[in-house]
């Protein structure tokens, strides 16, 4: 009993520094690194650019030493992608991408059929799915209102990567109160990245992986828009990494997540983990289009490295804050859209914030311990500015 005790003070301890979003500005970043990147990003560089999208954190770490299940060590979290904010109830058009399915996000047939997404996007771990699902209806009832037709009903997106290689992964440390959390200090401005909420326990290309986020805003001919891309990043082989085209993974082998545990180490040519990426836009665009922006982000995950490997669950989903009051019951809906031939803009920006997202996660994290001394280290970030001047690509 002492040690439940202990670990839900400990749990309640970090809800509270959890409330305080200063990782985001305390940071450097990919390109105060001087790594390149072409496009022009938002004010904060994070889907938050996309004006009414929030983003909220629980990041849950406790514990170490020998794994005891139920016990820890703890390394996990989750994150709530939000397109109104909070306060809205009203529906976007949305759309989803399955790079390869050895993963799992929920909602999707319904997302599929309808075009619309209704709710947070909620990303998580691999066995925390399911409660963070139940979660999001309980803190919908208790925040809105029901349908026209008096039914409480809802069918969460929720999204996952495996942490089981430095959390407690069947432990389930994941609560509801972790998750009202999340949804609750939700905000706009600058997004926390690398060890938090669902990326908390995250490997990327065998460096120390997590959250990241980008933006692109197009030029006032191309209407202005913005496309904002946040990534729970844990996929990928080191010797595959890519960053700005130079072939940082084989350039920096050294100290490699998995290599000192046989179990975990995949072969030679096997790819490992899982990428979720959440795409949204303030851009016109109906569902059929936003499953092209969707597609596109498999663009910028190769750009990295990846090359989606058969072990590897990357699954995309994008969403449009136009067309406000879309999903109402009734009457006739006037909307608006681009015309497809006026994408190809949206597609370059969903790329290229996709690309420095996910560099942005490995940049941001911190190097981890976690069950049974498992460590993944960050990619150090004076050994990348020497690789990027090698290759004639640091841009300052």
């Amino acid at each position: 009993m002492m040690c439940v005790d202990r670990f839900s003070f400990l749990a309640s301890v970090l809800l509270l520094v959890a409330t305080i979003p200063v990782s985001a500005q305390t940071k450097p970043r990919a390109r105060d690194l001087g790594v390149p990147f072409d496009g022009t990003p938002g004010a904060n560089n994070a889907i938050t650019d996309v004006a009414g999208v929030e983003v909220g954190h629980t990041t849950l770490i406790s514990g170490e030493g020998k794994l005891k299940v139920g016990e820890g060590p703890v390394r996990t979290g989750v994150t709530a992608v939000l397109p109104r904010g909070k306060t809205s109830t009203d529906a976007v058009f949305g759309a989803w991408f399955t790079l390869n399915g050895n993963g799992e996000m929920t909602g999707t047939t319904w997302l599929e059929d309808s075009g619309f997404l209704d709710g947070p996007i909620m990303i998580t771990n691999t066995h925390s799915v399911g409660v963070v699902r139940d979660a999001v209806i309980a803190w919908k009832v208790k925040h809105g209102e029901p349908d026209m037709e008096g039914y409480w009903w809802s069918l969460p997106v929720v999204a996952e990567t495996w942490d089981g290689f430095l959390n407690d992964i069947n432990g389930f440390h994941v609560k509801p109160e972790h998750v009202f959390h999340a949804l609750d200090s939700a905000h706009s401005g600058p997004v926390e990245e690398g060890n938090v909420g669902g990326g908390t326990g995250m490997v990327c290309n065998e460096f120390k992986g997590g959250i990241g986020t980008a933006s692109r805003v197009l030029d006032a001919k191309q209407g202005g828009y913005t496309v904002g891309v946040l990534v729970q990043c844990n996929y990928g082989r080191r010797d595959q990494l890519r960053i700005a085209g130079v072939p940082v993974g084989k350039e920096i082998p050294e100290h490699r997540a998995y290599e000192d545990v046989s179990s975990m180490q995949p072969s030679s040519d096997q790819d490992t983990g899982s990428i979720i990426i959440v795409i949204a836009t303030d851009a016109p665009l109906i569902p059929t289009q936003l499953k092209r922006v969707a597609r596109r982000a498999s663009l910028g995950l190769g750009r990295d490295g990846s090359y989606s490997g058969d072990g590897s669950g990357d699954i995309f989903v994008a969403f449009s804050t136009s067309n406000p009051e879309a999903a109402g019951s009734k009457g006739i809906h006037d909307l608006k859209m681009l015309p497809n031939d006026s994408l190809d803009p949206i597609f370059l920006a969903t790329v290229q914030a996709t690309e420095e997202a996910i560099v942005n996660a490995m940049i941001a994290a911190d190097t981890m311990t976690g069950i049974d001394g498992h460590t993944a280290i960050a990619l150090p970030h004076e050994r990348l500015r020497e690789v990027l001047k090698k290759y004639n690509r640091l841009a300052k």
